[in-house]
């Protein structure tokens, strides 16, 4: 029997190519996210390249919890020995000084990127814990660990995912249960886009200058830290472009 891992906004990015990676590994997958023709399209791909991977696509949105948990305990009982779960869905919205931002874009952070790893992982880590086996991903960034200039809600965001995953990890310690804080810098996927609400002038000069982090590069990196051997966890990781040193320091070739 294939391991099986459940990757959150699959549709894009790291979660896509996160997907690609595990299912080159042989897992089978279950890939959610909010839009349906992309999961169609990323289970056709992936049958193309990961032949032996079986894949169920789940659409639905990780802030909306009666949806998570109806869509999830639906879940036929031989897909719930997840092995990995990917709490990827995520995103930035705005940039904004805290005296000037949006309440609906503070909301929106902090319904995906909190709310809804903590409704995901409720469903999930019971499961976990039962079989007294498993091993969580929570994709936290630089901004989890630094506080950058209008960062502000976002940074508090990420700064809850990254004390999470500690606490995580102490909860579930006594069953044998991984857990691995994942902190990316710049890496050049949809997140600016959405971040400057389809401005992509704007996006593109994020990654202006430099090389970036790939959604790939990332992904590797998820790769390797599932594949260790049973006794040993990566517990917390910080993964950026040579050309950034923190949060707020990038060195640009102009």
């Amino acid at each position: 029997m294939n391991k099986i891992a459940l990757i959150t906004g699959a549709t894009s990015g790291i979660g896509r190519a996160t997907a690609m990676a595990l299912g080159k590994e042989g897992y089978n997958l279950i890939i959610t996210g909010r839009r349906m023709e992309r999961l169609q399209e990323l289970k056709e791909q992936l049958q193309i390249h990961c032949g032996r991977t079986e894949t169920l696509s789940l659409c639905f949105d990780v802030r909306d919890r009666q949806a998570v948990e109806n869509v999830l305990n639906a879940v036929p009982q031989e897909w719930q020995k997840i092995d990995v779960l990917v709490n990827n869905a995520g995103l930035a919205v705005g940039l904004n000084p805290i005296q000037e931002g949006l309440t609906d874009d503070w909301e929106r952070m902090i319904d995906t990127n909190i709310k809804g790893l903590l409704y995901v992982t409720r469903v999930v880590a019971p499961w976990m814990v039962a079989r007294k086996a498993g091993h969580i991903i929570n994709i936290c960034s630089v901004a989890g660990k630094e506080v950058y200039e209008n960062g502000n809600v976002y940074c508090a965001t990420k700064h809850a995912v990254d004390a999470l995953s500690k606490a995580m990890r102490t909860d579930m310690l006594k069953y044998g249960i991984k857990v691995t804080n994942v902190c990316p810098g710049a890496v050049e996927t949809e997140f600016s886009l959405v971040r400057f609400k389809d401005d992509a002038v704007r996006a593109a000069q994020t990654y202006s200058g430099m090389t970036p982090l790939t959604g790939e590069d990332v992904a590797e990196v998820i790769r390797f830290a599932v594949s260790l051997p049973e006794h040993v966890c990566i517990n917390d990781l910080v993964i950026t472009p040579v050309a950034q040193a923190n949060a707020s320091t990038i060195f640009r070739k102009i």
